[in-house]
């Protein structure tokens, strides 16, 4: 697999009203995983809804890759700055960094 973008993830104050507002206006499916992060479906991109304390400030793109280390350096030597380190969360492992024309994105790899 070569790295690409395959998530989006929007930040919200009201993670109930987004979703509701994201399945009235585009018929998109809405899958729940708990209080504060609900998961987008037939979108065209897999995506989700964060109302979690510690969320991005801005729609942030998700690039998977295969080799989470790999990347990290890649990032960092073509002068990406983490933003938060390397974590788990349900489905994988990932970290954040602002590119140098200021985009938070993230890198995840997937859990098998």
């Amino acid at each position: 697999m070569t790295d690409r973008i395959d998530y989006i993830e929007f930040p919200s104050s009201n993670r109930a009203v987004s979703s509701a507002f994201f399945q009235a206006a585009f018929g998109w499916g809405i899958v729940s995983y708990g209080p504060d992060y609900d998961g987008i479906t037939g979108a065209g991109i897999d995506g989700g809804v964060d109302q979690a304390e510690g969320r991005v400030a801005a729609t942030m793109a998700v690039v998977r890759t295969d080799n989470l280390d790999d990347a990290e350096r890649r990032v960092t030597a073509a002068g990406g700055i983490v933003t938060r380190a390397q974590f788990d969360f349900p489905g994988g492992r990932r970290f954040h960094f602002r590119e140098p024309g200021g985009n938070e994105m993230a890198v995840y790899v997937a859990t098998e």
